[in-house]
């Protein structure tokens, strides 16, 4: 990744230009606009997925980072704001799990206050592990949450015990996902990476248990991110073999979209209960459309997920830096981005030593 040396946040004649006329288009350098912005608000989480954030690196002696040195909610509508600017349509809340930031009702609120620079309302939406929704879900939606995007890897209790490494049943992740519909965060989806060996058991029971309820299931293939370890191509169940598995009991029907404008692939149930998703980040990567940019819990812009180092904003936080400013020092950030880990993983990247250099760890960014 190139990392361009950082303006001087006094520095903003050059910061103006880009926003005269109104331009709303923010391109990198394979033409690839900004449209997406995931904010984490907190590293921590209270699960230790094994692919995520595994006990054995991620124990209690881990340092996450302090409350001091998170964003404040203040620095975080002021990112959000210079995101609208250079063309964000959608921003997700994200973790760790976003659930355990205090307050973050309160930040719901401010976000969703915001428009697009075309001026159309923001979209907003939240990707949680579920296991504080139940009591959160209304006052979520009450802030003006629009959507939420639920991970569940399992519906059997001992599956999902022994990938998340809690002592939580599966059924308060449910009751999350039934008390998000009954308040109305709409739609909802339900994220399940499939280990092969691991949990490929409950892909017909996820289906089957949300068939018919306006819950999408959506099976995303193993990565290699930030905390998968132990990650193999072997491991691997392709998007290819999920939906012959779903098909063989659930028949199928493709949704025939004019463009391509996320990650998953959708098929609608041929009874029309519904859709699931097929989202093949690893055996037909969809780096040429990753519109994404994330912003850690500490103010680093990363322009993949699977990023080795990041680009510091908070200099441009500072209440002596404009929105615009800012904006601007993103714009320089994503204009040099010329990611697509995903396409080229078969050749990772080395430094002289031959070792691979280190992902960004998942927890900090978001997926």
């Amino acid at each position: 990744m190139n990392i361009i040396d950082q303006p001087n946040p006094a520095d903003t004649a050059s910061r103006h230009s880009v926003f005269a006329g109104g331009a709303t288009s923010t391109l990198d350098k394979l033409n690839r606009p900004l449209r997406d912005l995931r904010l984490s608000v907190i590293d921590q989480c209270n699960f230790r997925c094994t692919y995520c954030m595994p006990r054995d690196t991620f124990g209690a002696d881990y340092r996450f980072l302090p409350s001091s040195e998170r964003l404040s909610f203040e620095q975080i509508v002021k990112l959000a704001k210079a995101f609208a600017l250079l063309g964000v349509e959608k921003i997700r809340i994200t973790g760790g799990e976003p659930l355990l930031r205090r307050g973050l009702e309160s930040l719901i609120e401010q976000l969703a206050k915001l428009t697009t620079a075309s001026g159309k309302p923001m979209e907003l939406a939240l990707t949680t592990n579920g296991s504080l929704l139940a009591a959160k879900a209304r006052s979520l939606r009450d802030a003006g949450l629009g959507r939420v995007t639920v991970s569940l890897d399992a519906v059997d209790d001992a599956v999902f015990r022994r990938m998340s490494d809690v002592d939580m049943p599966v059924s308060r992740i449910l009751d999350g996902i039934e008390a998000a519909r009954e308040v109305g965060l709409a739609p909802i989806k339900v994220n399940a990476v499939i280990e092969r060996g691991v949990n490929d058991s409950q892909i017909l029971p996820l289906v089957r248990l949300f068939k018919g309820t306006g819950v999408t299931v959506r099976f995303i293939e193993y990565m290699d991110v930030g905390g998968a370890g132990g990650w193999s191509n072997t491991k691997v169940i392709t998007a290819r073999e999920t939906r012959d598995i779903v098909a063989s009991a659930f028949p199928l029907v493709p949704v025939v979209v004019h463009e391509q404008m996320g990650t998953a692939v959708n098929y609608r149930h041929a009874d029309g209960a519904g859709e699931v998703g097929f989202i093949a980040s690893v055996s037909q990567p969809f780096c040429g459309s990753c519109s994404r940019a994330r912003v850690s819990a500490d103010g680093q812009l990363f322009s993949c997920l699977f990023a080795t180092h990041g680009t510091d904003l908070r200099p441009w936080l500072a209440e002596t830096a404009s929105v615009e400013q800012l904006a601007g020092a993103v714009r320089s950030r994503w204009i040099q981005r010329d990611d697509r880990y995903s396409e080229l993983r078969s050749t990772p990247r080395r430094p002289a030593s031959g070792k691979a250099y280190p992902t960004v760890r998942m927890s900090l960014v978001g997926g």
